[in-house]
């Protein structure tokens, strides 16, 4: 027997709970299914842990650079990373908790377990048939694992967070934003860490001033890092494990190996043929603007469609679906274009809009580019002496200023203040224009020569 609502999503993560909730407080009767821990990846896997350990490791270079402002500190012994693992993953069950009891004051029907679509608005789950006039997709991802002899003896970023203790060694495949973001936590943390890639830079799809600035800070941090490196098969046991790269070199060992090399979507168990749904070749769900896929009143949103793999992006996108459908803002969706982004490496690195290159390839000769390198006031007091850098990129005889990118201490702050004025359609006399707070880095945007 089957029971009907106005909309069910598929998967408890940050796309799926947004849609839900918004759709609930329309008044549309809701069902979510999940089957693992609600609140999906950012907040069991990705972005919460990863914060988490990010501010540890903060914490760790803070204490460095606490002797030379003056404190007599000794710090005894390594850092206890079992404690902090259990007050993390605590902190975590906790959310997981907030977001059933939310789920239950809005009187969405929760279902445990995998579904499958037995028709193009008929889902099966959890010993339940569920029948909508609406239905969203919201599975998210995982991360990939190369087909390579031995790639079980690795981890991915999920096994980062299930590590009982600190490596000693460890070695890192990849070069995107997650692969450098573990690198910096476990070098901060006492690891020493090896960086392999498979070009010569990390971060390539960024400002060529943000890859610059991550080679050097993770140089600085102890990361080795080898370039064009790339991995043929895993070796040895677990706990003493040993990469082989193409050129014949064996590196290691290494007491944990971290697949960083990309995410796949959640789309296999799916049954989406039954929704006369045809992924793309990469397993995404194809949509238009408006998040609907080829079967009208079916959606996708977050990772499981391929665009702009980021949690804010997938809240956004669902919440707006939500407001379009059960809220009766006709034409409401969401403009991929202007995504403010940021990668908690140290110090953190900030982008919005289009990078250098992307810029000139859009608006050619009337591109300008204005830049400052500095290192900033924090730093007068340390023996090392880091560069902050900034880039603002204009176009047109209006100067819109259509890339901001920054790389230093407080850029994940500072840039969501930024990212409004951008979206906005801010010009370089915009900024100019605006009275600087002094001092601090966020001065050097509306300063600029």
């Amino acid at each position: 027997m089957s029971e009907s609502f106005d909309l069910v999503a598929i998967g408890g993560g940050s796309g799926g709970l947004a849609v839900a909730q918004r759709a609930a407080e329309y008044g549309a009767r809701v069902a979510l299914v999940e089957q693992a821990r609600l609140g999906g990846t950012c907040v069991n896997v990705g972005c919460v842990p990863k914060k988490v350990m990010w501010n540890a490791a903060s914490l760790g270079h803070a204490l460095e650079d606490a002797r030379e402002y003056g404190f007599r500190i000794e710090v005894s012994g390594r850092h206890d990373w079992a404690l902090l693992k259990e007050k993390r993953d605590a902190y975590l069950r906790r959310l997981n908790d907030i977001y059933a009891r939310n789920l239950d004051s809005r009187r969405i029907h929760l279902v445990r377990g995998p579904a499958r679509f037995l028709g193009p608005r008929t889902v099966v789950a959890g010993g339940e048939v569920l029948e909508a006039r609406h239905v969203v997709i919201a599975t998210g991802g995982q991360p990939s694992v190369p087909q390579l002899p031995g790639a079980q003896l690795g981890i991915t970023s999920d096994g980062f967070f299930e590590l009982a203790q600190c490596p000693a060694r460890t070695a890192i495949v990849g070069s995107g934003y997650i692969a450098v973001e573990l690198a910096g936590m476990l070098a901060a943390l006492g690891s020493q860490v090896t960086l392999f890639a498979r070009h010569d830079s990390v971060l390539r799809r960024f400002d060529e001033m943000l890859q610059q600035a991550t080679v050097e800070s993770l140089t600085a941090a102890g990361v080795a890092l080898r370039w064009r490196s790339v991995p043929a098969a895993v070796e040895g046991t677990e706990g003493a494990v040993q990469l082989r790269t193409r050129d014949g070199v064996v590196h290691g060992p290494f007491d944990s190996l971290i697949w960083a090399v990309g995410r796949e979507p959640a789309t296999a168990e799916l049954g989406l043929a039954a929704a006369g749904i045809e992924p793309d070749a990469g397993g995404f769900v194809p949509t238009d603007r408006f998040q609907e896929t080829r079967v009208q009143q079916v959606y996708a949103i977050g990772d499981v469609t391929g665009r702009e793999p980021l949690t804010p992006v997938a809240i956004a996108a669902g919440r707006r679906l939500a407001d379009r459908v059960f809220g009766r803002m006709a034409g409401r969706h969401l403009d991929y274009g202007n995504i403010p982004t940021v990668v908690f490496t140290h110090p953190p690195l900030g982008t919005c809009g289009l990078t250098e290159s992307q810029a000139r390839q859009v608006h050619g000769d009337t591109v300008r580019v204005y830049r400052s390198e500095f290192v900033p006031l924090y730093h007068a007091m340390t023996a090392a002496k880091p560069k902050a850098r900034i880039k603002l990129i204009t176009a047109g005889a209006e100067e819109r200023v259509v890339g901001c990118h920054v790389a230093g201490p407080g850029a994940d702050e500072l840039l969501q203040g930024f990212a409004v004025a951008i979206h906005m359609g801010a010009t370089k006399r915009d900024f100019d224009d605006t009275v600087a707070i002094h001092p601090t880095l966020a001065e050097e945007l509306v300063t600029l020569r």
